[in-house]
């Protein structure tokens, strides 16, 4: 069922990203649907951290709070529904949802992330977001001074390492296979006493999200506490590809300084657009496109 109602902008995704974009335009007065399925990326985890004024809050919570603000906004609305496909009209886009439904506007916003492509280890996905993690800045003072592992290779092993052994000395690198660092690397990763394991994890041990070991192809096992990772992704959405917006070799969508894509009319922010994945960034990212995108429909109208 189409309705005909046309809205100003229609933001798909409502986490932190979509909602802040809302915010900064349902204070202009514009008329703003958020499509969203209820499932943002960090609902993994525990806790919200390096967020000031928020620091140690669940992100549900967060979002709880966000809602509740959002809602004295008499022109923004929310609707529980998921975006399924879009296209491009002259002067408007138009949306159609899994329930059926189709909705137009003038602008998009896409602050629809990613999802994480998690590894087929045992365990695994128990723990992640809990004690296997992908951002030292996000978790790294909590799990601070514990047996920690790198479960990774190469120049993302490098830069994980750096970062993690300034949180802990008990410090190791599992390469699921042959290792690939420069003697330079190599060289660093000897001076700072961090170790390189090159046998294959087959399972993480743990209790309740708790990681305690790790279990490895031969049988053997090391107890650990941390493992720090980087995981694969693709986008959540495929619509903004679909309506030829560019997509960079790192999979993230292509914006330019003020969050437009090469599609005139549609804008990304949040996960979906940068490895930056924390609430704060998301947060600026969808004050500053919500600002943007007004912007350009005031100069329009004027």
């Amino acid at each position: 069922m189409k309705d005909k109602k046309m809205y100003d902008v229609i933001i798909i995704g409502g986490s932190f990203a979509g909602l802040s974009a809302a915010l900064s335009l349902g204070r202009s007065l514009r008329n703003t649907l958020i499509i969203d399925s209820g499932k943002p990326c960090n609902r993994y985890a525990e806790h919200s951290q390096n967020f000031l004024t928020h620091d140690g809050v669940s992100p549900a919570e967060i979002l709880k709070t966000a809602k509740k603000q959002l809602a004295i906004y008499e022109t923004v609305e929310i609707t529980d529904d998921f975006a399924l496909s879009g296209l491009r009209f002259e002067g408007h886009f138009e949306i159609k949802t899994d329930k059926g439904k189709i909705y137009s506007s003038k602008c998009l916003i896409f602050a629809s992330g990613v999802k994480d492509l998690l590894p087929v280890i045992e365990g695994f996905s128990d723990c992640w977001g809990k004690t296997v993690v992908h951002c030292p800045y996000c978790h790294g003072y909590e799990l601070k001074n514990k047996k920690t592992g790198i479960l990774a290779n190469g120049e993302r092993a490098f830069q994980f390492a750096q970062l993690a052994w300034n949180l802990t000395k008990d410090l190791t690198i599992y390469t699921q296979g042959l290792a690939n660092f420069s003697k330079a690397q190599i060289k660093a990763l000897e001076k700072n006493n961090i170790p390189i394991v090159e046998k294959e994890i087959t399972s993480l041990k743990h209790s309740s999200g708790q990681l305690e070991a790790l279990e490895f192809v031969d049988g053997s096992k090391v107890d650990l506490n941390v493992l720090y990772t980087f995981v694969p992704f693709e986008q959540n959405s495929k619509i903004p590809q679909f309506l030829g917006c560019e997509v960079k070799e790192d999979g993230y969508l292509k914006v330019d300084n003020f969050f437009g894509t090469n599609v005139s009319g549609i804008y990304a922010c949040g996960d979906c657009i940068s490895p930056m994945r924390s609430v704060a960034n998301a947060v600026f990212n969808g004050n500053f496109v919500g600002a943007v995108v007004n912007k350009v429909l005031a100069a329009e109208e004027f």
